[in-house]
């Protein structure tokens, strides 16, 4: 679902064919370039990139499919956000999102918001890391009390009417990751592109043209839960190397690199295939039946949330086993979360920090805000962050706008 938190971006137009940014939080700082001069250089691969560059790969995404003869002839722009960074809420795709949106929209090119959405989600990988399209979409799609079901090829959306009593509350970790920033993000699509081509060939499909795990279980016309069988069957617990990998393959390290590597890892680097894959299948086997229980009506409420609470918890206990992605802070808050009362908790996000997302009944969110904020506070804030900021409830809220002043 979108969020309540949001950026905001005022925009004027220029003649001078420079785009000029400008932050409202002071420790970020200001930039400016040519619209033919746009670069997205990752720089200081343990900092991060630096945030204009998220801004600039919207642009980018825009430039190329907008005609040359509608390109604005130069913008103005003041950001102001207060979705916080690096925590797991999406604010560098909704950046992304954002500048893509505002380029459109001042070159008076018709484009749908599935259509933005893509470019958003293609755009993003400018920066280095492999995403999927899941956070552009939202970014999009989403509408105000309803939770959305996000599929691909096509992009498309289903509305999910959460429980009228059910309340998200996110919370920070304090413990930050940018995505961008290390190689982490990047494994595990590695990883999952390595196992969709190990079942393929081992199914006797061809592999080389295998990317994604939906396309090898599209491929077998099998079930989530076929295909939970089939990595058992398929792929051993061990994690594999390299080596080993393109000898099931019948290939070279070389060919392989190049076919299914975007990234240069090397040969001591080990894959966990098996739990990846797994990962993956069941957890879009919770998300349709999240999905399944959140319409069910002839649940009662109270067992409703309770098995939607068990879905998240399960949810983080894979990403947190099986997919490796969580964080000690992040599985530390997630027991202060259960503990304060909450019916479930996951980590939200790309992972590897950031925040939490709990679901909590209505008449029990003020109490559990307090408490967890309490427990928090006992264990100490750290520079950057204040008490207030760590957690708040938020509701289903919609997409992208333009706003005409």
């Amino acid at each position: 679902m979108a969020i309540e938190q949001d950026i905001l971006i005022a925009v004027a137009l220029s003649n001078d064919n420079v785009i000029h940014l400008t932050n409202l939080d002071s420790k970020y700082k200001n930039f400016h370039c040519n619209f033919k001069d746009i670069s997205v250089c990752i720089g200081d691969v343990d900092s991060g990139p630096d945030w204009y560059k998220y801004f600039l790969c919207g642009v980018k995404g825009a430039l190329e499919v907008i005609p040359e003869e509608c390109v604005p002839s130069g913008i103005l722009a003041a950001v102001w956000g207060n979705i916080p960074p690096n925590s797991g809420l999406s604010s560098s795709s909704a950046l992304v999102s954002a500048a893509v949106l505002l380029i459109v929209h001042a070159s008076q090119h018709q484009l749908s918001k599935r259509e933005l959405a893509t470019i958003s989600a293609n755009a993003e990988r400018y920066i280095g890391t492999q995403g999927g399209g899941m956070d552009q979409a939202i970014a999009f799609l989403g509408k105000a009390g309803s939770a959305m079901l996000i599929e691909f090829n096509p992009l498309r959306g289903t509305d999910v009417i959460l429980p009228e009593t059910a309340v998200f509350v996110i919370a920070h970790s304090q413990a930050c990751h940018n995505k961008a920033s290390t190689t982490d993000y990047n494994l595990r699509v590695a990883e999952c592109r390595l196992a969709a081509q190990m079942i393929a060939k081992k199914r006797n499909k061809p592999w080389e043209h295998v990317q994604r795990l939906i396309d090898i279980q599209e491929s077998l016309n099998m079930s989530l839960n076929e295909m939970v069988s089939v990595i058992t069957t398929d792929l051993h617990e061990e994690p594999y190397t390299l080596s080993e990998i393109s000898k099931n393959l019948d290939t070279t390290n070389e060919k392989l690199r190049e076919i299914s590597l975007l990234q240069n890892f090397s040969n001591a680097q080990i894959f966990k295939l098996k739990q990846r894959a797994l990962h993956v299948y069941q957890e879009a086997a919770r998300v349709l039946e999240f999905q399944h229980i959140s319409e069910k009506n002839a649940i009662m409420e109270e067992e409703k949330l309770k098995q939607l609470g068990n879905l998240m918890s399960n949810s983080h206990f894979s990403m947190h086993k099986l997919y490796e992605c969580s964080h000690p802070s992040v599985n530390s808050l997630v027991d202060k979360a259960m503990a304060c009362g909450a019916l479930g908790a996951r980590l939200t996000g790309a992972g590897w920090g950031g925040c939490i997302v709990a679901i909590i009944t209505k008449d029990k969110v003020s109490q559990f805000v307090d408490t967890l904020k309490k427990e928090l506070d006992l264990c100490g804030i750290k520079d950057g962050f204040k008490l207030d900021d760590l957690v708040f409830p938020t509701e289903p809220n919609q997409g992208a706008a333009i706003y005409m002043i």
